[in-house]
């Protein structure tokens, strides 16, 4: 197998992860932190893997200049996400 259809598996399963697991979870959170809800350690614990995730497939999203507005979009996700959930916590 060449190296780019191992990298082609590689995004293809990553665009499977983040449809069917990150992405849901991710709208969850918004919808429960634009609630006025504060973030589970397990919510916190998710973020930060999922973002220590993003920053290893950056490099991968720069080879493939299509997948940048997707991970744009989804570092605006978490970006409003962790946001209101500071207020959240503020406010308690």
């Amino acid at each position: 197998m060449t190296d780019q259809l191992k990298e082609s598996a590689v995004i293809q399963a990553l665009l499977e992860r983040f449809q069917k697991l990150i992405l849901p979870q991710a709208l969850g959170m918004k919808e429960r932190v634009d609630a006025g809800k504060r973030l589970s350690s397990m919510d916190m614990e998710f973020l930060k893997e999922v973002l220590d995730a993003a920053n290893k497939a950056l490099p991968m999203v720069d080879r493939h200049p299509e997948y940048k507005e997707l991970a744009a979009r989804a570092i605006h996700l978490y970006n409003e996400i962790t946001a209101r959930a500071l207020e959240n916590e503020e406010k308690s």
